[in-house]
């Protein structure tokens, strides 16, 4: 919550008259002028997280496959170096770096864990980014639900938590739902399941890392990404240069369009400032369900973008592991309490704010429709792919307006 807190100011007087006596000796009168509070809702920082997260999923699969910018590590690094200049701009004309201050770091700590987690941080970026290649953001959306389940396991492995029977059932249920998303799929292709694999593999090791090496400093997104853009951006620029540089050429860059870089590039970045703002405005369960909710609206977009077929069997799949997803995070006890809490708001909002309600009922409608029958439609009109590859959005836009 952004509040404008009035400073105390002190009031000066007009110039005292001419004493006739003897002096009292007076006492300072001080007086508070506050400037009215500027609130925002918590709702802002919520839709502006979501809006910054699928946005840049999106613009990635558009830059990298729709466009044909097939250089993941290019792209990767841009965003690094985007990144470590916006930070460093940042922190030297703002306050939003300040915390960094207050953090005991130097070059040991640096080396031995700044380094490895920018390491598989790297990883993380330059696999995800290739899985865009050959895989569709719905898929993909459903592969990401096994981020907890394997962080778990590490976490397991490395011994930083005692292993526990109870949670490996119902984190299970994740797995359960991811497996049968998978054989639902129709456009399974390896090398981008292998990728994105490896992808959730490096990002959950950086998370337990974080756990481990860093847990005494207290980083928000945005500092974290000040120490680790840097040392990101040297190593997907040797990377890079290694495989992808060679193979490009400057007509590469020009058919995509400088001024599309940058913005995607400016979208990853708005993300991490949106995370910024949005800590400790929402509670767990909130950022829960708006990462259900986001995954949900990325699967919608990747059908009316990209004609994305989508099959019951992945609906059925991809169910599971959203309702396991859930209650891994929540509990049992806490997932009935917010169901409980929940239905009260849905009534007391009929009464109260029957519009807003209906809205909701008819986005909820509509998001249903576009999955159901842009999903499972193009799965029956297999012999016209022109159609299908360019989605319904670009059929009816045309390839411009895309």
């Amino acid at each position: 919550m952004i509040q404008d807190e009035g400073d105390k100011e002190r009031m000066s007087g007009e110039s005292p008259m001419e004493a006739r006596g003897p002096l009292l000796p007076l006492t300072e009168v001080k007086e508070q002028s506050q400037r009215p509070k500027v609130v925002v809702h918590s709702a802002v920082y919520v839709t502006a997280w979501i809006a910054c997260s699928s946005g840049t999923i999106l613009y990635n699969k558009w830059l990298l496959d729709t466009l044909g910018f097939r250089f993941p590590i290019v792209l990767t690094t841009w965003h690094m170096f985007f990144a470590t200049v916006m930070t460093q701009l940042l922190a030297h004309t703002t306050t939003l770096l300040d915390s960094r201050h207050s953090l005991k770091m130097n070059k040991e700590v640096y080396i031995r864990a700044i380094f490895p987690i920018g390491f598989f941080f790297s990883l993380s970026l330059i696999f995800g980014n290739k899985a865009y290649l050959y895989l569709s953001v719905a898929f993909i959306q459903m592969l990401k639900a096994t981020n907890p389940v394997v962080v778990l396991v590490i976490t397991w492995s490395l011994k930083i938590k005692p292993f526990d029977a109870k949670t490996l059932f119902n984190v299970s249920f994740i797995v359960l739902g991811v497996i049968i998303a998978s054989f639902g799929e129709i456009k399974f292709v390896l090398a981008g399941f292998l990728c994105q694999v490896a992808a959730t593999g490096f990002e959950a090791t950086r998370l337990v890392l974080i756990e481990k090496l860093l847990s005494s400093f207290k980083m928000d997104p945005i500092v974290s990404m000040y120490y680790y853009a840097p040392i990101c951006t040297l190593m997907n620029l040797a990377a890079s240069m290694w495989f992808e540089v060679p193979d490009m050429s400057m007509n590469d860059i020009w058919k995509v369009g400088v001024p599309n870089l940058v913005a995607n590039a400016m979208v990853a970045f708005l993300l991490n400032v949106s995370l910024v703002l949005l800590i400790g405005k929402t509670s767990s369960l909130v950022l829960t369900l708006c990462g259900v909710l986001k995954d949900i609206l990325l699967v919608a977009a990747s059908i009316l973008i990209w004609g994305t077929p989508v099959t019951p069997t992945q609906f059925f799949g991809y169910t599971i592991a959203l309702s396991g997803l859930v209650y891994y995070k929540l509990g049992g006890e806490q997932l009935k309490q917010q169901i409980a809490g929940a239905s009260r708001w849905w009534a007391e909002m009929g009464m109260q704010r029957p519009r807003l309600r209906q809205g909701l009922i008819f986005l909820g409608i509509f998001l249903c429709l576009i999955i159901l029958v842009g999903g499972v439609g193009p799965r029956f009109v297999e012999t016209t792919p022109a159609k299908t590859e360019k989605g319904w959005l670009r059929s009816v836009l045309g390839s411009v307006g895309v």
